[in-house]
């Protein structure tokens, strides 16, 4: 049997962790982005569809693209972080699923059902978000997820062949002392959650 995590590792993913507005001017290292994504690409998906894709949005000439999408009250936490990710969804997704799900043959399902294959793409490329967020937690680094933007204006200036669909925008870095809101509640077991 496995054991659990110890009382630091669970604060620094779960217990302590926040979502952060404002960063400490660090970089993120290119060995950093890539041993994140070594980390989430392990996160289970339905029939291992994967179809997340990521764009890290991390010199200025990117960022000045990214700004004119987001929210007024989003563009100075995304202009100062080290990094904004854009976790998106591949709209083919299944031209992999021969070499990544080879239980069958599942491409011919997505290909001949366009709306089997947005729901699977959205959802499972929302998965795997939130497992970019508990990896980069897990290497020490802090995160600002956001649906503050207009996706449009991303697709458009991002994924203008349409192949690719924005889903949010996840920006990183090292949080600054402060560098967010206090923690709001969470509902009780008993207001969420049925045991049957």
């Amino acid at each position: 049997m496995k054991s659990a995590l110890d009382q630091q590792s669970l604060d620094q993913l779960f217990l302590t962790a926040h979502n952060y507005n404002q960063f400490i001017q660090k970089a993120v290292s290119d060995d950093t982005i890539l041993a994140l994504y070594d980390l989430l690409k392990w996160g289970p998906t339905s029939m291992n569809t994967q179809p997340a894709r990521y764009v890290f949005v991390r010199s200025p000439e990117a960022k000045e693209r990214l700004l004119p999408a987001m929210k007024a009250s989003n563009v100075e936490k995304t202009l100062n972080a080290p990094v904004s990710v854009i976790v998106a969804s591949d709209t083919a997704f299944y031209e992999y699923l021969p070499t990544q799900f080879m239980a069958h043959d599942a491409k011919p399902i997505f290909m001949e059902n366009k709306v089997l294959t947005e729901k699977t793409a959205f959802r499972n490329s929302s998965l795997q978000g939130a497992y970019l967020m508990l990896a980069a937690r897990a290497l020490g680094l802090d995160c600002g997820a956001m649906s503050g933007f207009d996706p449009d204006k991303v697709n458009a200036e991002f994924f203008p062949d349409g192949h690719w669909k924005t889903n949010f925008i996840v920006n990183l870095g090292y949080g600054a002392t402060k560098g967010h809101h206090p923690r709001g509640p969470r509902l009780a077991f008993e207001q969420v959650a049925l045991v049957i």
